[in-house]
């Protein structure tokens, strides 16, 4: 495989798989009452977080992996636990706990748990896109390859952000009340997101396990 073959292998597959475009309602769902600037910030940090925890395991994945004794369906079910918790916050408009505290800490605390959880993983570094580099990485042949992998990484997240950046500029030309629907709508497709994550791994242990 040629240098070019493998970087559009690697930029196609993990703009696929992460799909900004489709976190955009999720993202505006997620943080209904922050300004264009606090979105901006939780983006930021969301794709900074995703880059890092992908070219960590491009390095070293496997033996991560290996040395703890977890597999992947096991990462894929942890993923969709903590998925679903989310999601039901957003079907039941379930205030979380950092919003009882005094308002600026609560926020603070707050945007910094969505940009950690569930946004930076596992929505746009999830098992997925995990598993996703960890071959690619095994299909490296040479140092330009590798090199590319993960400038790859970085031009994906970093092409997230944009994405996620403009949609914060946008959402305030949306109703209040379409937004409450929204979050509903949002909190259902993350719970299917979530067990299709649990399906994918129960798939993967099928006939090892069970």
């Amino acid at each position: 495989m040629s240098l070019f073959e493998y970087i559009l292998l690697a930029g196609s597959s993990l703009f696929v798989i992460i799909d900004p475009l489709a976190l955009v309602p999720v993202f505006l769902a997620m943080t209904p009452n922050d300004t264009p600037a606090q979105r901006a910030r939780t983006a930021k940090l969301a794709c900074a977080l995703a880059a890092g925890v992908l070219i960590l395991f491009a390095l070293v994945g496997q033996q991560i992996f290996s040395f703890l004794g977890i597999s992947l369906p096991a990462f894929q079910m942890a993923g969709s636990v903590i998925l679903l918790l989310i999601a039901l916050d957003m079907l039941r408009a379930h205030p979380s706990e950092t919003r009882e505290s005094p308002e600026e800490k609560a926020a603070g605390a707050e945007k910094d748990d969505i940009a950690i959880t569930p946004l930076g993983v596992p929505l746009l570094a999830g098992p997925g896109a995990i598993s996703n580099v960890i071959i690619l990485e095994s299909k490296v042949h040479d140092l330009s390859q590798q090199v590319a992998l993960y400038a790859c990484i970085l031009a994906i997240c970093g092409l997230s952000y944009v994405i996620l950046r403009v949609s914060a500029h946008g959402a305030r030309l949306i109703n209040p009340i379409a937004m409450k629907i929204t979050t509903r709508l949002m909190g259902l497709l993350l719970a299917a997101i979530a067990f299709q994550f649990l399906i994918n791994a129960l798939k993967a242990l099928k006939g090892t396990v069970f």
